[in-house]
């Protein structure tokens, strides 16, 4: 996993690369979200949960795949942010992305907006 300049957390550049654009309330993804990348974004999302107020919003615009393991990783973005008040948005779900949201039915649980709502 690679992170922008800004963030806490370095790795991979082969795989997915988080960028914090606002502390605490906008991550861009991109690359693949994957078994490999799980734990740092695991960890730079729930530190962006810690710093803000209101919804967190995660852009994945740009993100090409993403396994079970990093589904599992929004979900418990998603838990995290509901403990702390506050709310876990999916903007701009790519297609391939959208599908195995609803084919695993997380479509209902994990909110989603395109770009014009939080723009």
């Amino acid at each position: 996993m690679s992170v922008a300049a800004d963030s806490p957390l370095a790795g991979d550049p082969t795989g997915c690369v988080a960028q914090v654009r606002v502390a605490g309330r906008l991550v861009h993804l991109s690359g693949r979200l994957d078994v490999s990348a799980a734990a740092d974004v695991r960890l730079l999302l729930f530190d962006q949960v810690q710093r803000g107020a209101g919804d967190l919003v995660v852009d994945l615009s740009a993100l090409v795949a993403v396994d079970a393991t990093g589904l599992g990783v929004l979900v418990g973005a998603h838990r995290h942010a509901g403990r702390a008040g506050r709310g876990l948005v999916l903007r701009d779900v790519p297609a391939p992305v959208a599908r195995l949201l609803r084919l695993t039915r997380l479509d209902r649980v994990l909110r989603q907006a395109r770009t014009r709502l939080y723009a």
